[in-house]
């Protein structure tokens, strides 16, 4: 077993644990943007992880640069997804509930 692939198997192990946490996060948290703000944050740090992690096991080829390149893509949209989702529901009237009146955005 070569350092390269105990590398890259703790940085997708690491990856896949962050996104089983942020599915947690998205269940558990009560409102829309509590759970956005979990996906959105946890999807673009998973997603380098595993980018990060494939990348020893490609070593340096043509393929790492292509990593290199999806992982660029997912830094630069990700986030403007999100935010993008978050502007349009405030725009269209959803709004955070005020410390009295939490109710959940949807039903446990």
């Amino acid at each position: 077993m070569s350092v390269a692939s105990i590398v890259g198997g703790a940085l997708l192990g690491a990856g896949c644990l962050l996104l089983v946490v942020g599915g947690i996060g998205i269940n558990r948290f009560p409102h829309f943007y509590s759970r956005l703000h979990a996906a959105g944050v946890v999807d673009t740090l998973a997603a380098g992880l595993m980018l990060a992690g494939l990348v020893p096991v490609f070593g340096l080829t043509l393929g790492s640069v292509k990593l290199a390149m999806i992982f660029l893509f997912l830094l630069f949209t990700s986030p403007t997804a999100c935010h993008a989702l978050a502007r349009a529901a405030y725009t269209s009237g959803l709004r955070e509930p005020r410390p009295g009146e939490e109710t959940p955005s949807s039903p446990s």
